[in-house]
């Protein structure tokens, strides 16, 4: 396909919606209830566990077997007792033969050849078998159909991040998100600071009241370049930008919704609210596929005129940074493990745990990649279940506000996001010609001469 530029109206990104009606269960209110001064916070979460409670044996199946849906069926491993993946889906042989190797090889488990499926519609297959949970990891285009017929085959889920690219989908993944719950099942979502022991103790101090009223802050995932897959002859334009879907914007929803949806989603649980509008700039500088920028700045405003500053980059040799900081009325934090004064002095700090010596070992007793899991086992087995779709849908969609926003310059609120009828994505799924244009947004007009 032909690469080109040009001016992206405001229309293209913010036409009312004949979906309308559904955005009315979203809103931009709080998931958390506003915390007075010194109130004491219970996290809503299984209590955070080192390793699930033994109980029934439960059988998941992988959708999705890149590095992270290898990572997360490691992860599901690791979690408790009699656990086990059963079956396991993705477009590509050769990714399910790289899957199988490494599980084999680092937890001694195989997956027999009828229960591992390729193709658009492998994910139906998975689901039609005896199985417990499933694990959602395709590029996020597919994440709000995938979730919507595990929802419907009554399985508990854990869906990697984002759960959507563009309003569609996210209004679509929320709906079946409330499915879900309506259905007693649990879902745990890919946001692991939120699983996560430092952040959720550093937020339960924030939570009450340690640092005041919150009034502003910052968050950041700047890095280098991530990966990029060069296309082979042999392989149709569909299989090209499926393997290098990480720099596709109709696949990922660009690096802010798909990676910096981390950081502005610890910003969002913080503060117990979502922003009502983004103002934002960004631009494609060194990015060597794809049609995706490699830099965001934006203005994200919340409720009571409170400001956050997010930035994220992926260009090499640059200052990096992944972070995030909450400044309060009575001090400031870096939301991970640390509390100071405005002085700068250390009011509070995240005790880590000790080695043999006694020292500070800077690192969890657990990762928070595990714990995701032994949180979702830990529910399914208690029969207490979670959903935290509707928090990360959220998020989501505040990311993808402010991509729409650089992309067209505009400023872009919450509402008209939310009435949007943006979708992203060619209109059929072959693996063939790409029946979609490949736009590099420039955002404005350009000046007379």
């Amino acid at each position: 396909m032909k690469k080109e530029q040009h001016n992206q109206s405001r229309r293209h990104f913010l036409v009312n919606a004949s979906l309308a009606g559904t955005a009315g269960i979203i809103g931009a209110a709080a998931l958390l209830e506003g915390c007075s001064k010194k109130k004491k916070v219970e996290y809503p979460f299984p209590p955070l566990l080192d390793k699930a409670p033994d109980g029934k044996p439960l059988k998941a199946a992988v959708i999705g077997c890149g590095g992270r849906g290898t990572g997360a069926a490691i992860n599901f491993l690791n979690a408790g007792n009699d656990l086990s993946i059963v079956a396991c889906a993705d477009m590509f042989q050769d990714r399910i033969d790289k899957f199988r190797a490494e599980l084999k090889e680092k937890k001694n488990m195989e997956i027999p050849d009828d229960k591992c499926f390729t193709g658009f519609d492998a994910y139906k297959k998975v689901l039609e078998l005896d199985i417990d949970l499933v694990i959602l990891a395709t590029p996020p285009y597919f994440r709000p159909e995938h979730f919507r017929a595990a929802v419907e085959a009554k399985k508990h889920v854990f869906t990697e991040k984002p759960v959507a690219v563009d309003p569609v989908g996210a209004r679509a993944f929320l709906a079946a998100a409330k499915k879900a719950e309506t259905l007693g099942l649990t879902v745990v979502t890919g946001t692991q600071r939120r699983h996560q022991r430092n952040y959720i103790e550093t937020f339960r101090k924030v939570a009450e009241g340690t640092i005041g009223d919150l009034v502003g802050g910052n968050c950041y995932w700047n890095q280098s370049k991530l990966w990029h897959v060069n296309p082979k002859k042999e392989w149709s334009e569909m299989e090209s930008m499926l393997r290098d879907w990480v720099n596709w914007c109709w696949l990922s929803g660009d690096h802010i919704v798909e990676q910096h949806i981390h950081n502005i989603d610890v910003i969002n649980w913080f503060l117990g609210k979502y922003p009502v509008s983004a103002l934002a700039f960004g631009s494609r500088q060194r990015r060597v596929t794809g049609d995706q920028y490699d830099n965001f700045s934006v203005d994200f405003v919340y409720e009571g005129n409170i400001h956050i500053h997010s930035m994220c980059r992926q260009i090499n040799d640059c200052t990096n940074n992944v972070s995030e900081y909450l400044r309060g009325t009575e001090g400031y934090t870096n939301c991970e493990d640390t509390i100071w004064k405005p002085d700068g002095t250390v009011l509070w700090q995240f005790e880590y745990p000790k080695n043999e010596k006694g020292e500070v070992v800077r690192e969890l007793k657990v990762n928070p990649y595990d714990q995701e899991h032994i949180d979702l086992v830990t529910a399914i087995r208690t029969n207490k279940p979670f959903n935290e779709a509707e928090n990360t849908v959220k998020s989501n969609i505040a990311a993808i506000m402010g991509r729409m926003s650089a992309y067209t310059g505009k400023e872009v609120t919450w509402d008209e996001v939310m009435q949007s009828d943006l979708k992203i994505g060619p209109s059929e799924m072959v693996l063939g010609k790409v029946n979609y244009p490949v736009v590099i947004p420039v955002p404005g007009s350009a000046p007379e001469v």
